[in-house]
């Protein structure tokens, strides 16, 4: 949703009353640079304007990891803390995807400091299916052991993290009691809908004792989203219990979002809406109005079958998503199977997606066994996918492996469950032994100045700054654009005063001839093949003059030049897939040519070019034209599937040319970097 999307139901969540409302956690801050272009700043700075008081403003943060997939030393999470709290933030839920309580002690420190409160997460997993007899560790003992230290920090209130939907409602109906009976502050329960569940587990939570339940709207709700809190208030108004909610307005809320949702369809996996209901206005069938009933019952007599039986039965009368099996007997989040699934079909590998999926229990074992909830889930499943492609190759099964899970075997991400045996550890990091994160090794991002906008810094305040510690490749990007936009604001409006609102010929020309002395690029109108590269570098081109041939939809097209110049550079090759944007010929002017380089002798050599082994994104590149390399050494970091991979040489030489630089998108067998021995 963009903002005036959120402003448009703004009015109404004020007037609900709920207790709190989550509007700026996990992926949010990420997504609405990445996709809307819009600061994530504003957009909790605007709600709480126009909520105020009424409800608390929530958010989720990932512990010592924030909104990142990195640790972060203690300075940047207060000051990102204090600027949160400064923008509307009431309380922020904190979890540590490892459990690790080490991890949320600076956390809960920091946003007690400003005012805010701290919601402690404890990370709800289930041990995987051991092949022997050995003692599970997620035990109802191990989490309350792990409340009890979170309350011992200074926990506002302790939530059940269910991030999988995974946890039935029999063991609900153990874990709340026992949280209830051995803390002294409020108790939320918070789940998904994904294996079938969500209905029936918070259910049994409000019956159980929970202080706090987390729901969604109905059009948003079921399915990987939390219950629709119109089925929580029919189950409470069945048990007398209160709900401090003004219905009138979530049925406001609701018809509105309802719209909303179908002006986001081609972003909506789903596409299944739940049939129209309000429950202040809207009778039930008796024989519906009954399974409200039976679900009741089966909680008291504690019969989960028919708890379950009536839970489904509800949902399928409303048209709600019926239970994913396949999570669900998996045992896995949806959103960790989703990313497999997406990662195996950019390899074109769907083939290895049940090998990947009985590899994870045993790439979880060897990391420690890290419950499955976002970074690990993702760290785990990509490493899964990994090992299912090395060992398709007859490659060693941790042949590829990404930073992060180097790291997390390491010990960078804290303490994992049960300890990773050392000689595993040497084998995947050099080492046997534990490391934890070293904040002395923390790089502050650049915040290079933009000559081209006014000399103004990419991030010109502190929060702009967080936003590159949290975010660098996206933030990067949706800051220079920001910039970029002020500058142009700025010079508009100068040119308004000075010329009158017209641009002068003088102008024109000076644009012009700073265009001349750069070399420009031909990129990709397309995605597709290239059959044929009709040019050399040194050839002088006119424009017009076919440069390539490139074949996209069947259809061959002529890539031709769009001015004249000298071709400096050509940065693909007959047989290479390109996309839409990806730059393949470099030209430059007659004076740009004279000034450049002669090649070198080593260019005539017979060079080995290193392609890229997987889709994704550049984030830096750490050799030069030039430089020499061994066999091994770290040419460039990739970013694919929300994970950091070193891309090696694996041959030693000296690097002739660097064909990628640090934020391009790159695709499978793209060429990279050009070594000659």
């Amino acid at each position: 949703m963009n903002q005036s999307q959120v402003d448009r139901v703004l009015p109404y969540y004020k007037d609900a009353n709920f207790y709190a409302m989550e509007v700026w956690g996990g992926a949010v801050p990420d997504s609405v640079m990445r996709y809307l272009g819009e600061n994530p700043w504003d957009r909790l700075e605007k709600i709480k304007a126009s909520v105020g008081d009424v409800s608390k403003l929530t958010a989720l943060s990932r512990g010592r990891n924030l909104y990142g997939y990195a640790p972060y030393p203690d300075e940047i999470i207060d000051g990102f803390f204090r600027n949160a709290v400064k923008s509307g933030l009431d309380i922020m839920r904190i979890f540590d995807a490892l459990n690790d309580v080490n991890n949320v002690k600076s956390s809960v420190k920091s946003i007690k400091k400003y005012g805010g409160m701290a919601d402690c997460a404890v990370c709800y997993t289930v041990d995987p299916k051991y092949d022997d007899d050995r003692e599970p560790v997620f035990t109802d003992a191990y989490f309350l052991n792990k409340a009890q230290e979170m309350l011992a920090l200074g926990a506002d209130m302790i939530t059940i993290k269910d991030m999988s939907g995974l946890i039935p409602p029999s063991r609900v109906a153990k874990l709340m009691p026992l949280f209830k009976k051995h803390l002294n502050v409020p108790v939320d329960f918070h789940t998904h809908c994904t294996p079938g569940f969500g209905l029936a587990s918070v259910l049994t939570a409000i019956m159980c004792g929970a202080d706090i339940v987390d729901t969604n709207i109905w059009y948003f709700a079921g399915g990987t989203g939390a219950p629709a809190i119109e089925l929580i208030y029919i189950f409470c108004k069945k048990l007398g219990v209160e709900l401090d909610v003004n219905m009138e307005a979530v049925a406001k809320i609701s018809k509105e979002l309802k719209e909303i949702r179908k002006e986001l369809e081609a972003y909506d996996a789903s596409k299944l809406f739940p049939n129209p209901f309000n429950p202040l206005t809207d009778t039930l069938p008796a024989e519906i109005d009954a399974l409200f009933d039976k679900a009741i019952e089966a909680v008291r007599k504690e019969d989960e079958a028919a708890l379950l039986d009536a839970c489904h039965a509800i949902e399928a009368y409303f048209n709600f998503p019926k239970p994913n099996e396949l999570v669900k007997n998996a045992e896995i989040p949806g959103g960790m199977y989703s990313n497999m699934v997406a990662q195996l079909k950019q390899f074109n590998a769907m083939d290895l997606l049940e090998d990947s999926m009985k590899l994870i229990p045993s790439v979880r074992l060897d990391a420690g066994l890290p419950p499955l909830v976002t970074p690990t889930s993702q760290i785990v499943g990509a490493q899964a996918v990994s090992c299912a492609l090395s060992l398709k190759k007859g490659l060693d099964k941790y042949a590829n492996t990404s930073s992060q899970f180097v790291n997390l075997v390491k010990g960078e991400y804290g303490k994992t469950p049960v300890p990773v045996d050392p000689k595993f550890r040497e084998q995947i990091t050099g080492s046997p032994v534990e490391t934890p994160y070293d904040t002395t090794t923390h790089k502050t991002p650049d915040n290079p100045v933009l000559e081209e906008f006014g000399g103004v810094r990419l991030a010109k305040d502190e929060k702009d700054m967080l936003l590159l510690e949290l975010f660098p490749n996206v933030a990067t990007g949706f800051l220079r654009k920001k910039r970029e936009a002020e500058y142009n604001e700025t010079q508009k409006a100068s040119c308004a005063c000075a010329c009158g609102g017209k641009e002068t010929a003088q102008d024109e020309a000076t644009v012009a001839v700073d265009d001349s002395v750069k070399g420009h690029m031909v990129e990709c109108p397309m995605p597709g093949n290239v059959i044929e590269v009709n040019v050399k570098v040194g050839a002088k081109v006119k424009k017009g003059d076919t440069l390539l041939i490139l074949e996209s939809m069947k259809m061959e097209n002529d890539i031709t030049a769009d001015f004249s110049g000298t071709v400096r550079r050509i940065l693909v090759k007959a047989g290479d897939s390109v996309q839409v944007g990806a730059p393949m010929v470099e030209i430059v002017d007659e004076a740009a040519a004279a000034a450049s380089p002669a090649p070198k002798a080593a260019d005539a050599g017979k060079g080995r070019m290193v392609e890229c082994p997987m889709p994704g994104s550049v984030i830096e590149v750490t050799v030069k034209e030039g430089s020499k390399v061994n066999k091994g050494d770290k040419l460039l970091v990739l970013e694919s599937m929300k994970m950091e991979n070193d891309i090696t040489a694996d041959f030693s030489g000296t690097v002739r040319r660097i064909l990628v630089k640090a934020g391009d998108s790159v695709q499978v067998g793209a060429p990279m970097v050009e070594i000659v021995e």
